[in-house]
This record gives structure tokens, C-alpha cells and sequence, in this order.
């Protein structure tokens, strides 16, 4: 049995547990055994001597959750693979994270994705079942036996399920199956489009209150979108949406190379203003990163030419904490929220997120004092493309355990 691990010194914040201070966070046989901090302690401190890792100054938070990423695996490896992909979420401190199925083969067999399950690689990697046979938008998917199998969601993500009566009937199977349906919001006769973005989400809106279907609306990045969720909620619809870090830093005017190209596209300053008032008031619910890597073949060939699709994994959390927290938009508790325990909620997981005793032993720390550059060529992925090369940030990666078992640790 290894021994429990004391990660001490440092500030401790979990919004779940309205806690933050500074103290000691104990881990024990894969979950959180104790916390000892100023004016807070709970649980019962492991037998024993702790492997003692000090952090001081340093934020200790519920392990990263990203509802969104493409690890190219199976078909598609010379981009991504299982092992980069799960690496690249570790070095980022994400200790879960959910696989959409766009792949060659698609996932939309219970054996497909058994066998992927089967090859995750330190982290808590969770499949996305397809929600048609070959993402063709016809012939359903069996979700009954894709959630056995261990999906965590239906998506047809990279493209949208066109007919609605399909997509009504595909709702209401991941509503019998108990399984949310993460929607990618495109209307193809109007591709990358605000009003294309709107159209879908409207519609996918009403035919999720028709069927009674969990309904998690897909990096968001549109004004008019927005203003589509936030009546929604007001109106009692059950919807969560998220959007990603590259949304609410960039507008349309820096899209200069294929390191700044993917889909939805970058927008207008409004609409980058629109999804910063829709995380400070709750109307996103997550930052996802939509990691998708591609080779350099595919991207440093114009931005007309370039595939849609930058990655995100080793740079969300210092962007995200960078251009939200120390710029004032929003409190650190809330970014924790949309990054850890908000995610877990949409995937109906009580012992993520959160560092509550008896919890998963999932942790991140992290440096945000001291600034530095991003440089891709340092990261753990396979793919380069991303917008945020050379940006200064503070939010360094120091390490990331996840159940229990350090997988990632960067400290000196």
C-alpha cells in the first residue's frame, strides 16, 4: 500500500465546500482523507507517516475537469494519441476529462469504446458515445448499451444532427438511458455563423424541454446564443453550456494564421464581451478547452487552408486564470466552479470536484505568482497550434494527482 500524501502550505480552495485558506490537505488509498486548515478541519488524519509535499504559496484545487477534447485515438494518432492526450490533461491539471467521439472509427459501439476505456493512461479519461452510427445524423446510436460500456455523454460533436426528428428521438433515448447530450450548436446551412451557432442552440433548446433530455450546449461563442441560454434558464429549461478560453481573450481581428483557426470561429469584440458577462452571471456554466491537435502539415499552411482546431489542455487554466481572475472579471471561487466542480455536476459525479473528504483523491496545484511565457514546444501533446504562444501568464502547473497517484509534478 503507498503511503498517504500531505500536500502542505498551501492555499486551499474549493468552492463546493466554501473553503479557502491556507492549511494541509491529506490523501489517503485514493481519496481525500483530511483537510487542516485555518478555522477548518475535518476528517481523520491517515496512520502513519505522509509523504510531506510542500507548496507553499501555491493554490491547491478540486483536479481540472474539461467536458470537451479531441485525443485523435483510434485512427487519428499521428495528431494525438491516448497517452499525449491524457499527458498534455496532466500537465494542465485536469484529472478528468471527456473524449468526443469524432474518431476513425467513430465511437458508436459499445466495444469501441470498452476498448478505449481500457487504455486510458493515468487520468480519468471518459468516452463520448456518438449519438448516430458513423456521426451520419440517421440511424441512432444504442445508448443504452454505450453508457454499460462507459460513455459519459452523446455528442455529435464536429457536426450537428440535422434533422430534428432525429434529433428529438436521440434526445429522449439519452434521457431513458440517463445520459446528457453535449451538442454541438451549428447550423450547417449557415456554417460558422453567429446566427448558425443561434439557430441550433434555439432549436436543440425546445427539443430537449420536449423530450426531458439533459442538454449541454457546446463551446458557445456567440451574443445571440447567449441571449437564447440565459431566457432559457429564466425559464426553467434544464441546460448547461460552456465556452472556451480562446472566446473570451481574442476577437476576430487576431485571426491572422491557422494557430488562430477553429470552429466556431473567432468573433466580433461584442460577442467576446458577451461570453465574459455570461461567465460572470452564470449563464455558462464550464470552460472547456475543445483540445484538437493537429500535425504542422495542417495548420502552418495559411489560414485558409488550415484545419479548424487548436489545442488547449496545458494552457486553459493560466489563460483562463490570467484573463479572468487577476483582470478582475470574476473571483477565483468562481473560476475553480467553472473548471472543476461545475463540470462534475454536468456529468452527475459528486465525488469530483470537490475536495470533501472520501472525494477522489484528484488535486492540482498550481504557481500564480510567478508569470511566465507559454512556449509549445515545452508542451506534453503531440499538436503546437495555439493561439496563446508567447503570451505571459501566471498559473504554472506545479503537480497533479489523480486518484492518488501523482501524475504530473513540476516543482523545484
Amino acid at each position: 500500500m503507498s503511503k498517504a500524501v500531505c500536500i502542505a502550505r498551501g492555499r486551499i480552495v474549493d468552492p463546493a465546500l466554501g473553503l479557502d485558506a491556507v492549511g494541509e490537505l491529506y490523501l489517503s488509498q485514493g481519496r481525500v482523507a483530511a483537510i487542516r486548515a485555518e478555522g477548518y478541519a475535518v476528517g481523520e488524519l491517515p496512520a502513519g507517516e505522509s509523504d510531506r509535499i510542500e507548496a507553499p504559496g501555491a493554490l491547491v484545487l478540486p483536479g481540472l475537469i474539461d467536458l470537451h477534447v479531441h485525443f485523435r485515438d483510434p485512427g487519428l494518432t499521428y495528431k494525438e494519441d491516448m497517452e499525449s492526450g491524457c499527458a498534455a490533461a496532466a500537465a494542465g491539471g485536469f484529472t478528468t476529462v471527456c473524449m468526443m467521439p469524432n474518431t476513425k472509427p467513430v465511437l458508436d459501439t459499445a466495444e469501441a469504446v470498452a476498448a478505449l476505456c481500457a487504455r486510458a493512461e493515468g487520468i480519468n479519461a471518459l468516452p463520448i458515445g456518438s449519438i448516430t452510427t458513423g456521426q451520419q445524423g440517421r440511424a441512432l446510436t444504442d445508448a443504452a448499451a454505450l453508457k454499460r460500456a462507459g460513455v459519459c455523454a452523446l455528442s455529435e460533436d464536429g457536426r450537428s444532427v440535422a434533422d430534428a426528428s432525429v434529433m428529438l428521438e436521440a434526445m429522449r433515448a439519452a434521457a431513458e438511458a440517463g445520459l446528457p447530450i453535449f451538442d454541438h450548436t451549428e447550423d450547417d446551412s449557415l456554417p460558422g455563423t453567429a446566427a448558425g451557432e443561434a439557430c441550433m442552440a434555439a432549436r436543440d433548446l425546445v427539443l430537449a424541454r420536449e423530450s426531458g433530455a439533459a442538454l449541454h450546449l457546446c463551446h458557445i461563442s456567440a451574443k445571440l446564443s447567449l441571449d437564447c441560454i440565459r431566457a432559457a434558464k429564466a425559464a426553467g429549461y434544464s441546460v448547461t453550456a460552456e465556452t472556451a478560453p480562446h472566446y473570451f481573450t481574442f476577437d476576430e481581428t487576431c485571426a491572422a494564421d491557422g494557430n488562430f483557426k477553429m470552429n466556431p470561429p473567432l468573433r466580433t469584440a461584442e460577442d467576446v464581451a458577451a461570453v465574459i458577462r455570461a461567465i460572470q452571471d452564470g449563464t455558462l456554466d464550464a470552460i472547456a478547452t475543445d483540445h484538437a491537435p493537429h500535425s504542422a502539415e495542417e495548420k502552418q499552411c495559411g489560414y485558409e487552408r488550415a484545419l479548424n482546431g487548436v489545442i488547449g489542455l496545458e494552457t486553459s487554466f493560466p489563460v483562463s486564470y490570467t484573463g479572468l481572475v487577476r483582470a478582475g472579471h470574476i473571483p477565483l471561487s468562481r473560476l475553480v466552479a467553472l473548471m472543476s466542480a461545475n463540470p462534475a455536476r454536468i456529468l452527475g459525479d459528486p465525488k469530483r470536484g470537490t475536495l470533501a473528504v472520501g472525494a477522489y483523491a484528484d488535486v492540482a496545484v498550481f504557481d500564480v505568482e510567478r508569470p511566465y511565457r507559454i512556449d509549445p514546444e515545452s508542451f506534453r501533446s503531440k499538436g503546437r497550434s495555439t493561439p496563446f504562444a508567447g503570451m505571459e501568464v501566471c498559473g504554472k502547473t506545479l503537480l497533479t494527482v489523480a486518484g492518488g497517484r501523482i501524475v504530473y509534478r513540476n516543482m523545484e
